[in-house]
């Protein structure tokens, strides 16, 4: 099946001239198989590579339907604080990527979905009112403005650990 194979550079191997005409020239000097019939069709079994369907994406719908319910509990003040404080903590594990300290990295997709999420319900209430598209984007901007940088609250409860860690220290 398999004609003619080549592992050093093209340059030091020669092959009749039919057989190299229907190779296009290229800089790839790794391992090369040319077929020696060209309407032989070599198929692999698809069928193995498949990975098995499971319940797991039912699971996970239901738990982004539950999420949805209850963000949509919330009040849009409620929602705004949820979207700062979750920006906060995205911060601080984007500096402890970069300082190379233990972080999960899963966090940052589930924190960003979180936030689309709010945002989505927030955008949905817009609509709701009937406020459009540039508006709402005058809205957003002013309430980006009015954001009080803050620390996110894993700092908070760290500081607050380490507080009494140190008043552990000085009481003993």
């Amino acid at each position: 099946m398999l004609g003619a194979i080549s592992i050093a550079p093209p340059s030091t191997v020669t092959f009749p001239a039919k057989l190299l005409s229907p190779i296009p020239k290229s800089s790839f000097n790794g391992l090369r198989f040319q077929r020696a019939c060209p309407n032989t069709v070599v198929r692999l079994p698809t069928a193995s590579f498949r990975r098995p369907c499971s319940s797991s994406s039912v699971v996970m719908m239901a738990k982004r339907e539950e999420e949805m319910k209850e963000i949509r509990t919330k009040t849009t003040e409620e929602i705004n604080e949820e979207v700062v404080e979750l920006k906060g903590e995205l911060f601080m594990l984007r500096l402890q990527k970069s300082a190379r300290n233990e972080f999960t990295s899963s966090e940052f997709r589930r924190m960003r979905k979180r936030i689309a999420r709010l945002l989505t319900v927030k955008r949905e209430r817009e609509i709701e009112e009937g406020i459009g598209k540039r508006l709402s984007r005058k809205f957003d901007r002013q309430w980006k403005r009015s954001i009080v940088v803050r620390p996110p609250p894993s700092l908070i409860k760290l500081q607050e650990e380490e507080a009494a860690a140190e008043a552990a220290e000085k009481a003993a």
